[in-house]
């Protein structure tokens, strides 16, 4: 699968597509996405992360699968059980906020990373809404993050044009 240079590295052709249409769209297109060709999971709600690269400072937004639990906006930093943090997640814990996309909707968001039973329980719910998940936590050592988002503000839908080139 190709590459470019607009988003993350190593952002694989479906998720560029996929990106480009949901900003293209203003999140009309893309909130759903089916994972049916890729795994099998069928469709899966998606979300777009903006956050600035901590090495880089280029704005970068990324479609991830999400879940609501108790009104906060929850994204799994699994990066298919590697045994690395994805980008993303060290781009975000290096900031006190994100920006989050859900659909037709944007907000800045405080976040943060559930602890214990909550951890748990969150955990749960997500391999729920997507059991590769689970398999991904077995493949790796590290204990994969869950980052929990907190609305604080409406924002403008994100655009290609926020993607810096």
């Amino acid at each position: 699968m190709s590459t470019t240079d607009t988003t993350l590295p190593r952002m694989h052709e479906w998720q560029e597509q996929h990106l480009r249409s949901y900003l293209q769209s203003g999140g009309t297109v893309g909130h759903f996405y089916d994972f049916g060709l890729i795994n099998n999971e069928g469709y899966q709600p998606i979300c777009l992360i903006k956050h600035i690269g901590r090495k880089t400072g280029r704005t970068l937004i990324l479609p991830l699968i999400y879940g609501i639990v108790e009104g906060e906006i929850v994204i799994v930093a699994s990066k298919g059980g590697s045994p690395s943090h994805p980008a993303w997640y060290l781009n975000i814990a290096a900031a006190s906020e994100v920006e989050v996309q859900i659909a037709t909707q944007a907000f800045r968001t405080t976040w943060r990373e559930p602890t214990d039973a909550e951890r748990q329980r969150v955990w749960d719910q997500m391999v729920a809404i997507y059991p590769p998940y689970a398999e991904y936590q077995k493949s790796t050592d590290r204990l994969i993050p869950l980052v929990l988002m907190k609305p604080v503000a409406a924002i403008p839908v994100f655009k290609e044009a926020d993607l810096d080139r």
